[in-house]
């Protein structure tokens, strides 16, 4: 690889994570961090005439996520991830949001197993796990993925049409990173062609002045008008 196209990789190479740091440090760039619930066990239901609850895990301001297959008492249901019903939620900003598991009730208000403080923290110190137990009611597990270097940096919203706002701008900032990117990269590669253009120019240039006097000398040495010392 020559010189000059060592430099170009070099230079491309520079505008290229410059970018990625000017999209990192943006935050409405950084993608939501998705909860999903990996196991549960309830111990006891609250319906005395309904032997089949209907369980749901709900986050304040959001909707009710109902869990279909958990009906029995004393059994660990086990999940995948990728149900229709998943995610529970998503943490899209650095607080903590107010969610519970809780039991539909046919007569009065839905009946809680609990409520909790759900903080994307609750994830670092356990490989993207958090498992919440509450005496004689459940015991949960939830994934979160992203959650679990404790680094990541959320946009600061709580509402779900916040959410639409923001992945849309997302969207929006990344088309216009990628297509500035291209341009920077097609004008070095211009750039550097043109100035490889005008090299070769001057070279053809030079050797066509030379050329011209290395005719010069064979018609003087043909006619006989060389030099006479």
């Amino acid at each position: 690889m020559s010189l000059r196209c060592r430099r170009l990789s070099s230079r491309v190479s520079c505008v290229f994570l410059a970018l990625c740091m000017f999209l990192n440090s943006l935050p409405g760039l950084v993608l939501a961090a998705v909860v999903t619930l990996d196991s549960i066990k309830i111990y006891k239901t609250h319906e005395w005439l309904d032997n089949k609850p209907t369980v749901y895990f709900k986050c304040q301001g959001e909707n009710k996520k109902i869990l279909p297959d958990v009906k029995e008492k004393n059994t660990t249901y086990v999940f995948k991830g990728e149900e229709s019903w998943q995610p529970l939620t998503e943490f899209l900003g650095t607080k903590c949001k107010r969610c519970g598991l809780y039991e539909e009730d046919t007569f009065n208000s839905d009946d809680v197993f609990d409520e909790w403080e759900f903080c994307p923290g609750d994830f670092a110190d356990n490989d993207g796990k958090y498992i919440r137990k509450t005496k004689k009611e459940f015991d949960a597990t939830f994934l979160c993925p992203k959650c679990k270097s404790g680094r990541t940096v959320f946009v600061n919203s709580n509402s779900e049409s916040d959410t639409h706002v923001g992945r849309k701008g997302m969207h929006v900032a990344i088309i216009v990173l990628i297509s500035l990117l291209a341009s920077i990269v097609t004008a070095i590669v211009l750039v550097a062609a043109y100035k490889y253009w005008q090299k070769k120019k001057r070279q053809q240039d030079q050797a066509r002045f030379l050329k011209l006097f290395e005719d010069g000398d064979e018609i003087e040495d043909e006619l006989g008008l060389g030099t006479v010392i």
